[in-house]
């Protein structure tokens, strides 16, 4: 409904035009902005984004992935993909593309300032850019009710997955447990924004996602162990499938033609027999036939 509010209210036109444009220079610049490291100079791009975000995607991968990993028993590889990386993805850009553009649209068109405002505190953007819409309090309302929803849940999902980590893989642990871990993530978070605000978060995103990269990079290399196992398990028994299909076939035309060799024999000695019994009954009554004849 936020989404949807901010495209029509906002400078619709402007957003769709910026979702080409952007759409276009994500998919010309991911692979050399994701390789860029800047040996030549200083640069505040990669610490303050490129490694923060890579950072922060690894330091919860083991919670999110775990989790999503316990809903989506049952689900095919496919359908995985498609519901948590592909669509996902896809609603993210939209999202990022309209709020973003309208905020840009109200900084250059509008002149409110949101930029400066934005960078010296970038906890309020949001905020900001929903002042300069209409029904300003009831979405900005809306907005912090999604961001209570978005730290529940990823809460929710990091106590889960730790509390099963300590409850020896148990699938349902106890819920103090889970409150504990709950509360020991909260502090922490606290702590860190208390102390460091946003700087201090990302910092010790980086430091936690360094060891698990290397966690990661063997967890890849298993799971394509374990799918080209499946996928040559696919194979032989597809295999065998079709050998037990090629034996059949053979069988069943086997059949047929015995069975046709059969018949004909059967009809042939069936024939002969008919014939001398008619021979037969012909030598034993000679005179009937002669009769027969006459």
């Amino acid at each position: 409904m936020l989404l949807l509010f901010v495209i029509i209210a906002g400078p619709t036109i402007f957003i769709a035009n910026n979702f080409v444009e952007v759409l276009g220079g994500y998919i010309a610049n991911i692979i050399p902005m994701s390789l860029q490291m800047t040996p030549y100079s200083d640069s505040d791009w990669l610490g303050n984004n490129t490694i923060f975000f890579w950072a922060w995607h690894m330091s919860w991968a083991p919670f999110i992935g775990l989790f999503i990993a316990r809903i989506s028993r049952g689900r095919t590889v496919r359908e995985f993909m498609m519901g948590v990386l592909l669509l996902p993805s896809l609603v993210g850009v939209i999202w990022f593309t309209a709020f973003g553009s309208t905020g840009l649209f109200q900084e250059i068109e509008q002149n409110t300032g949101i930029a400066s405002v934005v960078a010296e505190n970038p906890e309020n953007a949001l905020f900001d850019m929903l002042s300069g819409l209409p029904i300003a309090f009831i979405t900005s309302i809306l907005a912090f009710i999604l961001i209570g929803i978005f730290f529940i849940t990823s809460a929710d999902s990091a106590s889960y997955v730790l509390g099963v980590m300590t409850s020896q893989g148990g699938l349902k642990p106890m819920l103090s447990i889970k409150f504990i871990w709950g509360v020991l993530i909260a502090g922490t978070a606290s702590v860190l924004l208390l102390t460091g605000g946003l700087e201090g978060l990302q910092t010790a995103a980086i430091a936690s996602a360094l060891p698990f990269s290397f966690i990661m990079i063997a967890m890849i290399i298993c799971m394509l162990i374990m799918m080209g196992r499946d996928l040559k398990e696919i194979r032989r028994n597809e295999q065998i499938a079709r050998t037990e299909q090629l034996k059949e076939d053979i069988k069943e035309e086997f059949y047929d033609d015995w069975k046709q060799e059969v018949y004909e024999e059967i009809k042939e000695e069936i024939k002969e027999d008919m014939e001398e019994t008619k021979r037969e009954e012909t030598n034993e009554n000679p005179q009937d036939s002669e009769k027969k004849n006459d």
